[in-house]
């Protein structure tokens, strides 16, 4: 029989109330208004998304990653990374990264500890457009955010997977660079807009079996 939901804190946001839950000592959720967004019990995509991205990356690559989480993402970024390397990561609430630092500290393997990582609170949309006007350039974009890419998404002025913002990253990204994008289901239209752009596209579902979530891999090809 399972053990009944404790909620271990919760905060009042401009996006709602978001709260962190726990049954087990792995298990957690984040909610906002009652609404699940996170389960660390079905990370399987999430990891494989870190894990993924970091294929055939240099040594010293330069990430950006959009949206904390529970940690887990990053946390596979990390173990796929040398040393050298550099984690940006943009979090736009305060109160998730101090979860990552509280109570799901030991399910990330405390990763905003990593000397690698660097913490911007913020919208990782204007990270994206900073780096886009400035020299500065991303090995890797991840996307790991609440609400991927889908069929509603406004395919011109959306902030991160519409066409206006697919022409940011591709500026944000060094040649042969990568954006992975953590979906729900399938964007296909939102693939479509990045083989506009010019993008090398590659998807699919991490997994066998269940419930499973899907995976973008679009990379700027080199000039």
């Amino acid at each position: 029989m399972s053990r009944p939901w404790k909620t271990l804190d919760q905060r009042e946001t401009a996006d709602g109330v978001f709260e962190l839950r726990q049954r087990d000592i792995d298990d957690f959720l984040i909610c906002i208004d009652g609404r699940v967004l996170m389960n660390s019990r079905e990370s399987r995509s999430e990891e494989q998304l870190g894990v993924q991205t970091c294929r055939g990356l240099a040594q010293d690559a330069n990430l950006l990653v959009g949206g904390l989480g529970m940690g887990l993402t990053l946390r596979a970024i990390l173990d796929s990374l040398q040393a050298e390397s550099r984690v940006v990561v943009a979090e736009l609430h305060e109160v998730v990264a101090q979860w990552c630092r509280g109570p799901l500290a030991a399910l990330s393997g405390d990763c905003l500890s990593d000397p690698r990582v660097s913490l911007r609170v913020g919208d990782v949309a204007d990270r994206i457009r900073e780096a886009a006007q400035t020299a500065e350039c991303y090995d890797a974009i991840v996307l790991d955010l609440f609400e991927g890419p889908h069929a509603r998404t406004d395919a011109t002025r959306d902030p991160l997977y519409g066409s206006q913002a697919i022409e940011h990253i591709w500026n944000a990204l060094a040649p042969g660079g990568v954006l992975a994008v953590w979906a729900e289901a399938r964007a296909q239209r939102f693939e479509s807009r990045l083989r506009s752009q010019g993008f090398e596209i590659e998807s699919h579902r991490p997994g066998k079996g269940g419930y499973r979530h899907w995976i973008v891999l679009a990379r700027r090809p080199v000039d």
